[in-house]
C-alpha cells in the first residue's frame, strides 16, 4: 500500500487537485480497459463533484458509477445518495442516468445487498473480488467510512462484497455497504476531509493509528490518498 497525505489551504484547492487525480485515473482506466469504474459516497461529496466534474476532460460515456454505500430509501427521498447525484448532476455533464449502478429500493436491505452483488458481477469477474479503479470516500466524526461504523460486526466481514446493515447508528438505519475486502482491493481510494470538526479523528487515524474504520482502508495492492484542508489537519503534529 502507498499512502499519501495532501494538506491544502482551501476546499477549492483540494477540489482542483482532486479533479486532476480523477481525470488521470479515468484516462488510464479507459485506455487500458475501455471503461472507468468509480465508487461514490454521499454527503458533501455530491456538491463537490458537481462543481469539479465540468472541468474534467473525458469520454463520459465510458464511466460507470457505483455506490460505496446507499440508504434504503426511495430515490426521491432526501436521504437517497443516488437521488442527490441525479439532482446535482442535472445539466452539469453528459452523464446519463443509466450509467449509475443503483440499488433496488423496493427490496429489504438483505435482498438489496444480494441484488447489488449481482449487478456488480456484470462489471467484475464473478469469481474475483471487484477491483474498482477509484473509490471516493468520506469519513464521519466517529471515524466511520461507507456504512462501516466503529465496533460494528460488519468490520470483520471477510468474503461478502456488499452487506446489509439494519441497525446503523446514524439514520436512516437500513443501508447497504461495500465491505473491506472490496474497499481494500481498489486501485485508488481517496478521502476528502474538510473542516475543524474532523481534526480530532484525523489525528487518531493518521497519527495515532487507532483502528477506526477509515484507518482500516489499506489497499492491498493500491494507493490511498488523503486530501485534508488545514483545519482538518490542525491537530497533526507534522502539520
Amino acid at each position: 500500500m502507498d499512502k499519501k497525505i495532501y494538506i491544502l489551504s482551501t476546499e477549492d484547492e483540494i477540489l482542483s487537485h482532486l479533479a486532476q487525480k480523477i481525470q488521470t485515473a479515468a484516462t488510464n482506466a479507459i485506455s487500458q480497459q475501455n471503461i472507468f469504474k468509480i465508487g461514490l459516497s454521499g454527503g458533501s461529496m455530491v456538491k463537490q463533484l458537481a462543481k469539479i466534474f465540468p472541468t474534467i476532460c473525458t469520454d463520459w460515456s465510458k464511466w460507470r458509477f457505483f455506490f460505496c454505500d446507499e440508504r434504503m430509501v426511495p430515490f426521491d427521498d432526501s436521504e437517497s445518495t443516488f437521488g442527490a447525484y441525479l439532482k446535482a448532476f442535472k445539466n452539469v455533464t453528459d452523464i446519463k442516468e443509466d450509467q449509475f449502478v443503483t440499488i433496488n429500493p423496493d427490496l429489504s436491505a438483505e435482498e438489496a445487498a444480494k441484488d447489488y452483488i449481482k449487478k456488480l458481477s456484470i462489471y467484475f469477474p464473478p469469481n474475483d473480488i471487484p477491483k474498482f479503479d477509484l473509490l471516493l470516500l468520506g469519513m464521519g466524526p466517529d471515524g466511520h467510512t461507507c456504512s462501516l461504523f466503529p465496533g460494528h460486526p460488519l468490520l470483520e466481514e471477510s468474503s461478502v462484497w456488499v452487506a446489509p446493515i439494519v441497525n446503523s447508528p446514524k439514520p436512516p438505519p437500513c443501508r447497504i455497504t461495500l465491505t473491506f475486502p472490496v474497499i481494500n482491493n481498489a486501485q485508488i481510494s481517496i478521502f476528502i476531509i474538510i473542516g475543524e470538526s474532523k481534526a480530532p479523528v484525523i489525528k487518531k487515524i493518521l497519527e495515532d493509528n487507532e483502528p477506526l474504520p477509515a484507518q482500516r482502508v489499506q489497499p492491498s495492492n493500491g494507493n490511498v490518498l488523503w486530501f485534508l484542508d488545514k483545519a482538518a489537519a490542525s491537530q497533526l503534529t507534522s502539520n
